[in-house]
Parts: structure tokens; C-alpha cells; sequence
């Protein structure tokens, strides 16, 4: 199984960055949680050394790439409160991420390949980490909708169907607006460093829904 190429690691967003030190690249982590250069870099850094290991944990590709978009979802969460020596001398932030690769390993069970929706060539770990951020952010009618929508892929007869029995008053004509909506809010909370890395031509309906 090869390893995956990273193009975010070209763009002159990432590459202004090469020369900063781990250190200085959790710092502006966690000073700047506006701006999504900072992960990306750390993950253009420690991604193919992460990936390498978890590919002879699993069976298929997949696998490999559900376990691997844990790991950095992990990394994602942990590292606002990750001091910047990364604990103390002894622990570098490579030794920390070998770490969380461990832990996954270890503590993650594989799901069946056809329940994963989730792939990294449709949603690299960071645009995925910051789609779920945007997600949260959003109402929860448009966010259950899109979510319906894009990660199930159900109609919108069938959407409907669920929410009237549930009480809402929708009709399969709102549906259409409520994805509008989701779209937008979506794109908009999204940093935009992260729609310049990811997105040539941004795209609403581009932007990746799938879960781990």
C-alpha cells in the first residue's frame, strides 16, 4: 500500500511555513485558531511518518484511512491544551503524535469497510477537522438535512418523510433551501486559509460531509 501524497504541502500558504519549528507551529495553533495553516502544516510534517505505521494495522485502504483521520482528529482536539515543549525535554512533538498513533492502534476497533464513510482522497485531515468545526456551528434543522443529504445520500422524499413524522413542517421544496442555507453557514465558518488550500474554485457543494 502506497503512501498518499499530500499536495496541501505545495501550497504557498503550507510552504511559507516549512521553516518554522514545531514548536512555533503549535504556537500559532493555538494563538490563531482562526487561521487552519498552522494544523495543516504540522500534518503536511507528520503525516506520511503517521500513515506509514497504521497501514499494516488494517486490511484495506479504508481501514487505513478511517484509522488515520482518528489519529489526526485526536491530534486536532489535544494540541489547544498541549503545552509547547510538548510536555517537557524528553517528549518531542513527534514523539507525542507516535503516541496518539499507538493509542489508536491499540484502542480503535476497525469497522466493517462498508460502514466507513469517510476517505481521505475527498476530505484530508485537516479540511475534514475544520468541516466538522463548521458543522457544530450551524442549526441543528440545515445541519441534520445536509448531514442526511450528503453523508447518507437520502432522497428528499425520504428527508422529508422522517422529519414530518418527527413533527417538522417541511415540504420537499424547503429542502432544497435548507441545503442552501447549510452551504453557505458551512463555507462561512470555514477559515478561509483552509478554502485557499483546498478549494481552487470554491464549491459549495464540494465541501466534504463524511464521518469517522
Amino acid at each position: 500500500m502506497k503512501l498518499p501524497e499530500f499536495p496541501e504541502a505545495n501550497h504557498p500558504l503550507v510552504k511559507s511555513l516549512q521553516d518554522c519549528s514545531d514548536q512555533e507551529l503549535v504556537q500559532g495553533f493555538q494563538q490563531y485558531p482562526g487561521e487552519g495553516k498552522y494544523f495543516t502544516a504540522l500534518f503536511c510534517r507528520f503525516g506520511a511518518m503517521s500513515y506509514s505505521l497504521l497501514r499494516n494495522m488494517a486490511r484495506s485502504p479504508l481501514q487505513v484511512d478511517y484509522l488515520f483521520a482518528r489519529v489526526w482528529r485526536n491530534v486536532f482536539y489535544e494540541l489547544p491544551h498541549l503545552t509547547t515543549d510538548a510536555g517537557g525535554p524528553s517528549l518531542t512533538l513527534q514523539s507525542w503524535i507516535l503516541n496518539k498513533v499507538a493509542a489508536c492502534i491499540t484502542q480503535d476497533q476497525l469497522p466493517a469497510v462498508e460502514t466507513i464513510q469517510y476517505t481521505l482522497t475527498a476530505a484530508p485531515p485537516p479540511l475534514w477537522c475544520y468541516v466538522q468545526i463548521a458543522l457544530d456551528q450551524l442549526s441543528p434543522l440545515p445541519r441534520l438535512i445536509l448531514v442526511l443529504s450528503q453523508t447518507f445520500h437520502w432522497q428528499d422524499q425520504r428527508i422529508v418523510a422522517v422529519l414530518q413524522a418527527e413533527g417538522e413542517d417541511v415540504t420537499t421544496e424547503d429542502i432544497a433551501q435548507y441545503l442552501q442555507e447549510a452551504y453557505q453557514s458551512l463555507q462561512a465558518a470555514l477559515p478561509e486559509d483552509i478554502q485557499a488550500i483546498y478549494f481552487n474554485e470554491p464549491s459549495l457543494a464540494s465541501l466534504p460531509i463524511g464521518s469517522v
